[in-house]
């Protein structure tokens, strides 16, 4: 019967399905058995159907195969299904390929802020009092103080409470106090217009006036006569201050001050008013005038010192005998510009200047130059002016030496003692008069101590 026949092989096609299924096989092609018109079975080729892309069934009994590797650049290309967006599948796949990864932190945002301020989300208005601050002011006044005592030893270990300052006789209250050492810039002005013999003297002792400076000093050269020179810029190089000294040993000097009074002054020996076996010949006591410009020389450093840094302690080092002759600056101009930039003069005075003779003439009444302050001598200039300046500006004392020992000790006390000052600073009221001269005055709270500190400043 054809129609048994039909549903047999229908069931053996099932059965087949079954199994295979069951035991993991792939499933194989049955032939459909068809029935000719005459009753005969005849075996008719089966059409093979589109291959697919179908996943075989799982097995109990083998392991699912692996997943083919491809290549980076042989990736297989995915093409979007219709209706979706081509730029969202990359964004899915970089999803699909970074689960089970640690997301990396986010960056905060980046906040500009105005210079002097800080973020509000950084740093709380409760916290400022754990940052350091340094005050700075426009119109602090820096007042460096060395403190000796009766044997002319530095005084250290003083504390902001020992010390008193008056502004035109006026207290001030201290913001600022330092006894830690300053690095200096020293402007060393060199006389070379003295005699030949103190000239030379002076070169054996450049040794130890480079050595005198430390590392963290710097220095520039000067020398003077009837005119001022640079010799050597503003260096921390000890090797071009060293070289730049020992150029100046082929320096000669003068040959001393002209003889003016005394026997030495009178000419020739004479009997009975005529000299002796010659004509009579006059003395000329009016010698070609040689300048001195030691205001100059000073005025020039001071301009030079007034551009560095101002966190460095400026010393203007005058090595001289003091004498001033010719000079276009005044001392009082001179003066001015020294008080208004903070600038000390220190003075080594050599030669005639530390004779004790000569040292008493500054104590005796002698005519003014109009427009000065120091006795003047008529022919000779000025009097020993350096004292003036180192008293006005804060210096202190100066050092008379003839030896070349002593004038070696005198570049290393002066050095030490102006780096290691006492630094005082406080902010004055503004007054009506703000480029007015304003005096300033220095205590201490303990007696027998003697304190050297500038006299005042000029407002800039």
């Amino acid at each position: 019967m054809p129609v048994k026949r039909k549903v047999r092989a229908k069931s053996q096609t099932i059965l087949g399905l079954l199994l295979a299924c069951v035991v993991g096989m792939p499933t194989l092609a049955l032939p459909l058995v068809a029935q000719s018109g005459n009753g005969q079975n005849s075996a008719q080729p089966a059409t093979n159907p589109p291959a697919q892309n179908i996943p075989d069934a799982p097995s109990a009994v083998q392991p699912p195969p692996p997943v083919p590797a491809f290549p980076k650049n042989q990736q297989p290309e995915t093409k979007p299904a219709p209706n979706q967006d081509s730029s969202a599948q990359p964004q899915a796949n970089q999803q699909q390929s970074d689960q089970g990864k640690t997301a990396p932190p986010l960056m905060p945002p980046v906040e500009t802020v105005p210079a002097g301020t800080f973020p509000r989300n950084q740093i709380d208005s409760g916290s400022s009092n754990e940052l350091y601050k340094i005050p700075v002011s426009v119109n602090l006044v820096l007042v460096p103080v060395m403190v000796k005592d009766s044997s002319g030893r530095r005084v250290d270990g003083l504390l902001p409470r020992d010390f008193a300052v008056f502004e035109n006789n006026k207290p001030q209250k201290l913001t600022f106090f330092s006894s830690d050492p300053i690095a200096l810039s020293v402007a060393i002005v060199i006389d070379i217009g003295m005699p030949d013999v103190t000239v030379q003297k002076i070169n054996q002792t450049y040794s130890a006036l480079a050595g005198a400076l430390s590392p963290y000093d710097e220095a520039a050269l000067y020398t003077f006569s009837s005119t001022v020179s640079q010799v050597a810029d503003f260096t921390g190089n000890s090797d071009k201050l060293t070289a730049a000294l020992n150029g100046l040993k082929l320096v000669r000097g003068g040959n001393g001050p002209p003889v003016l009074t005394g026997p030495m002054a009178a000419g020739p020996p004479t009997v009975n008013g005529a000299p002796v076996g010659g004509p009579t010949i006059q003395p000329v006591n009016t010698p070609e005038r040689e300048d001195h410009v030691l205001n100059d020389a000073i005025l020039r450093a001071a301009l030079d010192l007034s551009k560095r840094e101002r966190t460095r302690r400026k010393v203007i080092l005058v090595i001289s005998n003091g004498r001033e002759l010719g000079s276009k600056a005044s001392y009082r101009d001179v003066l001015r510009v020294l008080e208004t930039r903070d600038i000390q003069v220190k003075a080594v005075v050599v030669d005639t200047g530390s004779l004790p003779l000569f040292r008493q003439v500054d104590k005796i009444h002698l005519p003014h130059k109009e427009g000065s302050d120091v006795p003047f001598v008529r022919g000779q200039g000025y009097s020993d002016i350096l004292p003036k300046y180192s008293y006005a500006t804060g210096g202190g004392d100066v050092l008379h030496e003839l030896s070349r020992n002593a004038i070696e000790d005198a570049y290393a006390q002066i050095t030490s003692e102006t780096r290691n000052q006492y630094t005082l600073g406080y902010a004055p009221k503004p007054t009506a008069g703000s480029s007015a001269y304003r005096s300033i005055e220095v205590r201490v709270d303990y007696k027998h101590l003697k304190i050297s500190a500038k006299d005042g400043y000029y407002p800039r």
